[in-house]
């Protein structure tokens, strides 16, 4: 969203606009990348793609619930698979158990990259999405608040 102020001198008036711009986290980005690399029939790098999508969704949630343990544990250790799913744990607690299992997508996803076919893919791949929706939503509601 941007914020536009006109002034007009004369009248002594200013009007505010507010643009609406589509904002895509890089979750979202990810995401539409495997959705590519899917229909060109690449499940290897579609699975990875589909994994990083979840876990930039994953790192947004921390951010946006500000999980100050989880946060200090990635700046002393990276993002880590421990400090992932350190943050899944935390996210459960305050989103209910529903993400563990959206991670467990993720995490099948990119474990079983090189023995899923297409069809398993489309189905873990779901998981993916509503994650980030999720994500995408909480982010929203904050912007607007």
């Amino acid at each position: 969203m941007r914020l536009v102020i006109l002034c007009q001198k004369k009248l002594k008036v200013c009007f505010i606009m507010f643009i609406v711009m589509s904002i895509s986290t890089s979750a979202e980005i990810y995401y539409e990348e495997a959705e590519e690399i899917l229909s060109k029939g690449d499940l290897v790098q579609a699975c990875e793609k589909y994994y990083k999508a979840a876990e930039e969704a994953i790192k947004l949630l921390v951010i946006e619930n500000n999980l100050k343990e989880i946060i200090n544990e990635a700046e002393e250790h990276g993002w880590d698979s421990k400090t992932l799913n350190d943050a899944v744990t935390e996210l459960s607690y305050k989103l209910g158990d529903n993400i563990i299992d959206m991670w467990a997508s993720a995490v099948t996803l990119f474990t079983a990259r090189k023995f899923m076919d297409k069809d398993l893919i489309e189905n873990y791949k779901k998981d993916i999405k509503t994650l980030i929706e999720e994500a995408k939503q909480r982010f929203s509601i904050k912007v607007l608040k």
